[in-house]
């Protein structure tokens, strides 16, 4: 039964997802990547290369286990619960995310300036993911997504912090190495795909004794069956005037009843 629930899409794309992340920092550990080939430069033509390649690549085998899990996660809540619009969401949210990093400028908070910076790792999609499977259940209003955007929302709720510069909170020497860029430019995409998906794919179901004209023969008769073997309960209790409710206790208490 649990195999027929989900979806082999679901174990799939999430797996190949990762094997393409991991062989990607392979290919670094050996020199392919060297500097910031395949990163995200912001404002620069040569860093638009980075739209495509930036999610694939990592720092250090800490930022790629960090970003494992989640994307892996989120990717398999996604295809699961969104399988007629994953492959969109997923392709749409790679490019408009990559690309709303390239047009935000690096500039440090704390002094105004700007600095040269290359972008990699794949924050801004899980980001991207974690802000549509939300509100889209949210824009649904779909009982089984809204339990989707309860779980996004408990297991990565602390996400909303990384939307914001490090500076604002703490006093840096030198300008963070995490991009609050990719972070904010993922979560924006996400709500914006949530909101613009959020009619299609799979329709809400609705009961048939939802409908306003519904009736059932069989829930009829059943009805008038109880009425007949249990009368007591549509029997009309007496109804006492406000005016003579004082008189009413007096009696009950002269005559002990």
């Amino acid at each position: 039964m649990l195999k027929n629930a989900i979806s082999k899409k679901a174990l799939l794309y999430p797996l190949l997802m990762l094997l393409a992340m991991w062989g990607a920092f392979l290919f670094q550990h050996i020199g392919f990547f060297e500097s910031c080939t395949g990163a995200i430069i912001p404002l620069a033509p040569e860093g638009l290369k980075g739209v495509l390649l930036s999610p694939l690549l990592h720092g250090s085998v800490e930022h790629i286990v960090s970003n494992s899990i989640p994307v892996a996660a989120l990717m398999f809540l996604l295809y699961q619960f969104y399988p007629i619009i994953a492959n969109k969401i997923l392709f749409i949210g790679w490019l408009m995310t990559g690309l709303l990093v390239w047009l935000l400028p690096p500039i440090d908070i704390s002094t105004g300036d700007f600095y040269y910076t290359c972008i990699i790792g794949a924050s801004g999609l899980v980001y991207m993911m974690a802000f549509f499977l939300f509100f889209s259940g949210v824009f649904r209003w779909d009982m089984k997504l809204l339990t989707i955007s309860l779980i996004v929302a408990l297991y990565y709720g602390g996400l909303i912090w990384g939307m914001f510069p490090e500076e604002l909170f703490y006093r840096l020497e030198q300008p963070s190495r995490i991009s609050w860029q990719s972070h904010l430019s993922g979560a924006v995409v996400g709500i914006i795909l949530a909101f613009a998906y959020k009619n299609v794919g799979e329709k809400k179901k609705k009961f048939i004794w939802q409908f306003p004209n519904y009736y059932s023969e069989k829930d009829d008769k059943l009805w008038q069956q109880y009425k007949e073997l249990h009368p007591e309960d549509f029997n009309e209790m007496p109804h006492i005037k406000p005016d003579g409710m004082w008189e009413h206790l007096d009696d009950i208490i002269k005559n002990g009843k």
